[in-house]
């Protein structure tokens, strides 16, 4: 099993490449716009010998807020097994638009363009790190990367908060996502894409730069 970025694909080796059966993965970088968070759409894929084992629904156990034992369907739209007259809500996501999407995005760029888009997506990402570098935020992880990666940023969430403030989303402050790991405390997980400029690079690591110096005295 593999959990891939599809864009990287374009300059990394294929899950089938590495004996990966199956590899699933988020489909959001093939041209599908943020959106305040959704919708968006998955990718599942695995070798054709395993094509009539994939399920057709998947449904996941939980327990719901008085702590009983609660059923949900996953990798099914809202509403999607009920009658659209039938439906109590007319806003239900539309996957098949997003699949639409992503297909008309990946036949539009081509394996070169998807290249192209990984490539400077990388090279952006590397301008990013050097910079937050210079700006007294070193890279918190050695090992390699392609465009998102963590930084050391002493009470992350609180500069967080004031660069918010001065209107830069500086990345997500890791503790938030993963409390329980103290070596992720003073963390900023931060990207670059190939939408990046040099100008939002260099506003954001002298905003950053300004801040800790601040911290400092």
């Amino acid at each position: 099993m593999s959990v891939v970025e599809p864009v990287s694909l374009a300059v990394l080796a294929s899950p089938g490449e590495y004996d990966a059966d199956i590899a699933a993965g988020d489909g959001q970088p093939l041209g599908i716009p943020l959106s305040y968070g959704g919708p968006y759409l998955g990718i599942l894929a695995c070798r054709e010998s395993l094509v009539r084992q994939i399920p057709g629904r998947l449904v996941g156990m939980t327990t719901d807020v008085d702590g009983k034992r609660a059923f949900v369907m996953t990798l099914r739209a809202r509403e999607q097994d009920i009658r659209r007259e039938k439906a109590a809500s007319n806003i239900c996501t539309n996957q098949a638009l997003c699949a639409l999407a992503a297909t008309i995005y990946v036949g539009a760029m081509g394996p070169h363009g998807l290249r192209d888009v990984a490539a400077l997506g990388a090279a952006r990402a590397a301008e990013l790190e050097a910079a937050l570098a210079a700006a007294g935020a070193p890279r918190l992880h050695p090992g390699p990367y392609l465009n998102e990666f963590a930084v050391r940023v002493p009470n992350a969430a609180a500069v967080h908060s004031r660069l918010l403030g001065r209107g830069i989303l500086a990345g997500l402050p890791l503790a938030r996502a993963i409390p329980d790991d103290p070596a992720l405390a003073d963390a900023l997980l931060v990207c670059a894409t190939e939408m990046t400029t040099a100008d939002e690079i260099a506003a954001f690591a002298a905003a950053l730069g300004e801040e800790l110096a601040g911290g400092a005295r």
